[in-house]
């Protein structure tokens, strides 16, 4: 979900938990071997049921990710600072009502699991509230001169025609939406709060190509518009009506989003002017404060950013090692530093065509989908499609992402890849992305955790980042146990994608805390991994504009691998992977010392099937 959506309603959703079954895991503390549940508390629903759809009055692009169509479907949320402290009113304000009226020892397990986790979101949303305004609104990676055309053309469903005139609403509200997040961006600037300034060109790049094209200029529609008759022309509707809404959709196109991408190109080139070199937070306001704040975000621990540091290089070393054995595989002479300039230089490990990288990613995927029920009980009902990532915004987007089903069924999860530059995609990676964003990865997880209905709507649509992200990666090496990466530069690919994680505990927290520059960033990590310059390029820059995100991933995966560990250990014969996958997908997204006493308990009850309600 682009992190645009979160700031002025569910800030505190990015950085929450999320679904899970009606699961007598729940919360049931460790060596307590029972699995007895109760009815869940109906007071305890209603107080979530009404907290849900109080903060989607405040979200109508919200509703939208979920399928929700209403009066508010032709609407942006609002951009404001006063936005922004609703959510937060709403948020503890229900936590104020909640802790008043329930004790979570009167719960059952998964009403009390429910109880835990939305009082350490709303903790950690006021945590994050705090340092709002040390967030960057535009980047390139998030900001409405992406947010706006990508939302309309992946998110906004035109059905009939209520929701082709409110796709024209929304194209007539962008010049009000862009110029109250303008004003904030204004206010931050006045603070210090700017983003470094090698920022700005993507930003004003991205934003020039969402408006070159017709019928802002001569040549092939714009991306908005092309996308606007396709799907108002699909319509089963009379033919001068669709001539109507696509002349609508033109008019408000060149009267209310042409000026208003041209205001925020205007302050992006004002504010450029006058734009920090410098690159991690540190140099913010209270940066130490809010990097330490982002970490413990992110983690969901209490790990300083020097142990993170530590832990970065001791995980690079070790996988250095493990990639020793793969040269000596293959026949290789010479340093590893060697070994990754031969990988980075070599043509057969990179595609000639966006064609062949995607022919490629559905055969790696489909004998995993094959092979899924051998390690888990529970599998995703949604479709997962592949999809290379958008013109207007792949210059600048990140190297691949997923996007959740809607519970609906009407949208399928997705894989974007960004196929801007060939040669920073390593076919011999493609394997392990394809199972961190697809299946076992992402889209299992995150699949699942959307279709289990039985739990209060801000554990079905939150996240956890550590939880999600350790997912993904441990997915990758998951796919080593099931028996895939049978070319050895594939497994060298899978270590290279382990190793990158890794490298994110050192160079995150060298830009943030140790105070590196870009530049020395970038020589780091093309030292210590294998991947091409444009890749660690874009790694770099992203780590900058998502302080601590990075670091999530390696914290998370390491804590999966090693409750897995536990489990084999004391359960012995007794212990099923599959059931093991289930005790941590059916909670959904939870911190880690959360998901570490659920797998104990489960130990301590002998391992088995963890049953959802």
């Amino acid at each position: 979900m682009n992190r645009l959506l979160l700031i002025t309603t569910t800030a505190l959703l990015a950085a929450c938990t999320a679904p899970g079954s009606h699961d007598p895991l729940a919360s049931t503390p460790a060596g307590t071997a029972s699995v007895a549940t109760r009815a869940p508390s109906a007071e305890l629903a209603a107080l979530f049921d009404e907290y849900d759809r109080a903060q989607l009055a405040l979200s109508p692009t919200g509703k939208a990710y979920r399928s929700i169509v209403d009066e508010d479907y032709g609407s942006w949320n609002e951009m404001t600072d006063e936005a922004a402290a609703r959510q937060q009113a709403l948020n503890t304000a229900t936590l104020a009502r909640m802790q008043a009226r329930f004790r979570p020892e009167t719960l059952s397990p998964a009403d009390r699991l429910s109880y835990e986790l939305f009082e350490s979101m709303v903790q950690r949303g006021s945590a994050a509230y705090e340092f709002r305004d040390s967030a960057f609104l535009f980047d390139q990676m998030n900001g409405l001169q992406s947010f706006v055309p990508s939302f309309l053309i992946n998110i906004h469903r035109v059905t009939d025609r209520a929701t082709a005139e409110a796709y024209v609403s929304r194209l007539q509200q962008s010049g009000e939406l862009i110029d109250q997040a303008l004003a904030m961006a204004d206010k931050r600037d006045a603070a210090g709060m700017m983003p470094p300034r090698w920022v700005y060109p993507y930003v004003i790049s991205d934003a020039r190509n969402v408006t070159r094209g017709a019928p802002f200029d001569t040549g092939e529609d714009s991306p908005i518009f092309a996308d606007l008759q396709q799907k108002i022309n699909a319509l089963d509707i009379p033919a001068p009506e669709k001539q109507r809404l696509i002349a609508s959709g033109r008019e408000a196109l060149l009267q209310n989003l042409a000026p208003a991408y041209g205001r925020l190109i205007a302050t992006m080139e004002r504010q450029q002017a006058r734009a920090p070199t410098d690159d991690g937070v540190w140099r913010l306001p209270r940066g130490g404060d809010y990097y330490a704040e982002r970490l413990a975000n992110y983690t969901t621990t209490d790990m300083t950013a020097d142990q993170i540091h530590d832990l970065g290089l001791s995980e690079v070393a070790r996988i250095h090692g493990e990639m020793g054995a793969i040269m000596q595989q293959v026949g290789f002479t010479g340093s590893l530093q060697d070994f990754f300039a031969h990988v980075r230089a070599e043509d057969r490990f990179y595609h000639t065509t966006r064609e062949a990288y995607l022919a490629e990613v559905d055969a790696v995927l489909a004998p995993m989908e094959q092979a899924l029920p051998r390690f888990f009980h529970t599998l995703p009902q949604s479709e997962l499609v592949i999809k290379p990532v958008e013109a207007f915004r792949e210059q600048s987007a990140g190297k691949a992402f997923y996007q959740r089903p809607s519970p609906d069924g009407s949208r399928p999860g997705t894989y974007y890849v960004n196929l801007y530059n060939l040669r920073d995609m390593l076919r011999p990676e493609l394997e392990a992305l394809a199972y961190h964003e697809g299946v076992p990865g992402h889209h299992l997880q995150l699949a699942v955790q959307t279709e289990l209905g039985d739990v209060p709507a801000f554990r079905r649509f939150g996240g956890v980042t550590v939880y999600s992200e350790g997912w993904g990666l441990y997915s990758e090496e998951l796919g080593k146990d099931m028996g895939f990466y049978q070319d050895p530069y594939s497994d060298f690919g899978r270590l290279g994608m382990d190793l990158w994680r890794a490298a994110r505990l050192v160079v995150d927290t060298g830009l943030h805390h140790k105070r590196w520059s870009r530049e020395r960033a970038m020589e780091w990590l093309s030292a210590n991994t294998p991947n091409p310059p444009g890749d660690v390029q874009k790694a770099i820059e992203r780590y900058i504009v998502y302080p601590g995100q990075a670091t999530a991933y390696s914290i998370g995966k390491l804590k999966i691998m090693e409750l897995r560990a536990r489990s084999q250990a004391q359960l012995g014969e007794r212990y099923d992977i599959r059931d093991f996958h289930d005790v941590v997908l059916l909670s959904g997204p939870v911190p880690l010392d959360v998901l570490e006493r659920r797998v104990d308990a489960w130990i301590a009850g002998g391992g088995g099937p963890a049953t959802r309600g």
